[in-house]
């Protein structure tokens, strides 16, 4: 057995190396008892029987009826298949215990900590650093989301297709709220065009690459490295009216 494929199909279906050692040597020969899957993985033949019988219990294998016992291999891709049901099942699951976390007690204990941890300290040191996409979208959407009057959105028109939903998502709840949107994008102009039909919504075209979001002339969120790599995202979130505004103002004269 090659060892770089025993390495990668060890992390790849999350198994241990014996395991992965005995399936591939199932894998190999198809059907076959607990001694031959021994002799072909070189696994001990004491250890085996219980690595086969948890490969079993995982959808890795069929025990075949007679005897001496013996092992059938499951086909890669229907493993591949029952592994994405059960992570989505598990993930569905955790997302829905997550989401009552909102319904209990400690949960509003937290809150009550929080708003009164924040209450005593200035507006201007509320400011802090961002890393990685899905850490500065989820900031965004809670600050867009949370809107009182207007918002800003100055990006790209290939970074709004690419998360399409999440912008969907927030143009329907602003246009619900009846939140003033003042829109920029970059790129090219049948893309934008296609945005606007899509999102129903005005979007000023602008040459400049850039992207940022200002929240009622308060709050700014400015991605200052984009990145290839989601997780080397950086951008700067400043809870400050003067800055905010000035940036409004500069915005409004860019695209007028």
């Amino acid at each position: 057995m090659k060892t770089e494929l025993i390495k990668q199909v060890k992390d790849y279906f999350d198994l241990n190396i014996y395991e992965t050692k005995v399936w591939l040597a199932l894998l190999a020969k198809g059907i076959a008892s607990a001694g031959e899957v021994a002799e072909m993985s070189g696994v001990p033949r004491s250890r085996t029987y219980d690595v086969l019988e948890s490969l079993e219990k995982r959808g890795f294998a069929i025990m075949k009826l007679g005897k001496p016992v013996k092992y059938i291999a499951v086909k890669p891709n229907i493993v591949i298949e029952k592994l994405k049901s059960k992570t989505i099942n598990e993930a569905n699951e955790k997302v829905s215990s997550i989401s009552k976390l909102k319904e209990t007690d400690e949960y509003q204990e937290l809150e009550h900590l929080y708003v009164t941890g924040i209450k005593p300290i200035k507006r201007e040191d509320i400011s802090a650093s961002l890393r990685g996409k899905s850490i500065i979208y989820n900031h965004i959407k809670e600050l867009l989301e949370n809107a009182g009057k207007e918002v800003t959105i100055c990006s790209s028109a290939q970074e709004v297709m690419s998360k399409a939903r999440f912008f969907s998502l927030i143009f329907e709840k602003l246009k619900k709220s009846k939140i003033k949107m003042k829109i920029a994008l970059s790129g090219d102009e049948k893309e934008i065009e296609k945005i606007n039909k899509k999102f129903k919504i005005k979007v000023q075209p602008i040459t400049i690459d850039s992207r940022f979001f200002i929240i009622d002339n308060e709050q700014v969120v400015f991605i200052i490295a984009n990145s290839n790599l989601p997780e080397e995202e950086i951008a700067i979130w400043l809870n400050t009216p003067f800055f905010a505004s000035a940036l409004s103002f500069l915005f409004d004269a860019a695209v007028k």
